[in-house]
């Protein structure tokens, strides 16, 4: 049996430090579960975690693809259950740590197979306003509609060519929702959904911006060079990009910034605890030992059980 514990939650909440350690207690190797910190570059703009934490446990898929490589929930299922799969073969146990909800699930309930780009296609559907694109999506896939970043033009075209190409809607298909054709669960789903108190979890988030351009963000969006349209999609990309070219205050780019970030904390709490089973634990009531140690326990606990 696959050896994995998942430790997910929004952003800023110090899930890298804390699997970090947890993984030293344990002798275990992180396998992270973040769509951007996967991309080589832009260091401090996906917050890495530095080499402080690095140093304390082996880590992977952090650093490991090129910003101008386009990227998905498949692409990350395979590199991850491969590296998975060595770390298991070490006699290890793989930590997976992260808040991207596509990418975590894609490993715990697998991905339906999901049709290939079709250009005529997508060429006429980026001809469309995002209001007209997101109108035909509530149409053909209400369920998709409601979940999806109404700003995300990306995301919303793809949904809907997933619907105009199948013929059904693309809520029925996507990762995890036991459609018949869905490939298994490879991992099981076993492990913590990390979180803070809104107050805390904000004060941070605008503390951790604040921090980045002080250590030069700014410089590194500027020597980025070509990103991938997935890897455009970076919270704070766009911003400092207007604001190297002038149309926008570094002043206001902080606040863009700190407010896009605290909207994506917002939806991933209500994806994960919605999306999934792991045990909730609240790190605002813990010490940070103590937040290691009632996972390091729920780890043995975990082996144990499967032992048996």
């Amino acid at each position: 049996m696959t050896r994995a514990f998942f430790i997910v939650g929004p952003t800023a909440t110090g899930k890298s430090q804390l699997a970090a350690d947890v993984a030293r207690e344990s002798g275990a190797e992180i396998v992270s579960a973040d769509a951007f910190q996967i991309y080589r570059g832009l260091d401090l703009l996906t917050a890495k975690p530095e080499a402080s934490t690095f140093a304390k446990a082996p880590h992977h898929l952090i650093g490991t693809v090129p910003l101008s490589e386009e990227m998905n929930a498949e692409k990350y299922r395979r590199l991850a259950t491969s590296i998975i799969e060595k770390i298991n073969s070490r006699g290890k146990l793989a930590v997976i740590v992260g808040g991207s909800g596509l990418y975590i699930k894609a490993l715990t309930h697998g991905l339906a197979p999901l049709p290939e780009s079709d250009s005529k296609l997508r060429e006429k559907l980026n001809a469309l306003t995002l209001t007209e694109l997101r109108s035909r999506l509530c149409e053909f896939d209400p369920d998709t509609s409601e979940k999806i970043d109404a700003k995300n033009r990306r995301r919303i075209v793809r949904a809907l060519e997933i619907c105009l190409l199948l013929g059904k809607p693309a809520s029925k298909v996507v990762a995890g929702l036991g459609e018949s054709g869905l490939a298994e669960p490879t991992i099981p789903s076993t492990g913590v959904f990390v979180f803070r108190h809104r107050e805390e979890l904000y004060q941070r988030i605008n503390q951790r911006v604040e921090i980045m351009f002080e250590s030069g963000v700014i410089e590194e969006v500027r020597n980025a060079g070509v990103t991938s349209a997935t890897a455009s999609q970076m919270i704070g990309l766009r911003d400092i990009r207007r604001l190297l070219v002038g149309t926008m205050s570094c002043t206001q780019c902080i606040a863009e910034i700190q407010q896009a970030t605290r909207r994506y904390a917002k939806r991933q709490l209500t994806w994960f605890r919605r999306q999934t089973n792991f045990l909730p634990l609240n790190l605002s009531s813990l010490t940070h030992n103590e937040a290691v140690k009632w996972i390091s326990l729920r780890i043995l606990s975990e082996s144990g059980t499967r032992d048996d």
